[in-house]
């Protein structure tokens, strides 16, 4: 098979890309998909900055030209703490600082829903062999928030059935502790 771009060399590598259900195939020659930056130069390895963008569905299409910019005026976007526009974080697939997820953050919370299967915030990894008094407090701890929400909204009927839950999960989490200790 040739090469798609010079159409001279024999390819020898061979992309598939699936973005949103489309799925495209492209076959390069190793010279060409160095020119492309499909591969970094050297070892031949595979590049993760466009395993990343094509995650992000940032990656620029084959048959875009340099000149043309899909980004929009993401370009003119940065951060005002290391000056890192989302174009850059797209390509080398890495913040500058901890202020860019704030500066950026209305752009990669689709991201994260889709990787995290709607998740934004990560909560950690309870083991649930010793994880049953963690998983009885933290429901506390997030009952205790919605009452004090129901309160402040004035929602009285809502907050009693909070309150009766919390205690309820209260009593378990001390039968828990003292199931433990004997």
């Amino acid at each position: 098979m040739e090469c798609q771009e010079c159409h001279q060399n024999p390819a020898s590598l061979h992309f598939t890309k699936i973005i949103n259900g489309q799925k495209t195939e492209t076959h390069l020659c190793e010279q060409c998909a160095r020119e492309k930056g499909e591969i970094m130069s050297g070892a031949g390895g595979f590049s993760i900055s466009n395993l990343l963008s094509g995650l992000l569905n940032l990656d620029y299409p084959l048959s875009t030209s340099p000149s043309s910019n899909p980004f929009g005026n993401l370009v003119t976007e940065q951060c005002n703490q290391c000056g890192m526009t989302f174009q850059q974080f797209s390509k080398i697939g890495r913040f500058g600082c901890s202020n860019c997820y704030k500066t950026f953050s209305n752009k990669i919370d689709p991201i994260l829903r889709r990787v995290h299967s709607g998740n934004t915030a990560h909560e950690g990894k309870i083991p649930k062999r010793i994880g049953g008094n963690l998983h009885l407090t933290k429901e506390i701890v997030e009952l205790k928030e919605q009452l004090q929400k129901a309160i402040h909204n004035e929602e009285f009927e809502r907050a009693a059935e909070i309150r009766d839950k919390i205690r309820s999960l209260e009593q378990l989490l001390s039968e828990h502790r003292e199931g433990e200790r004997s």
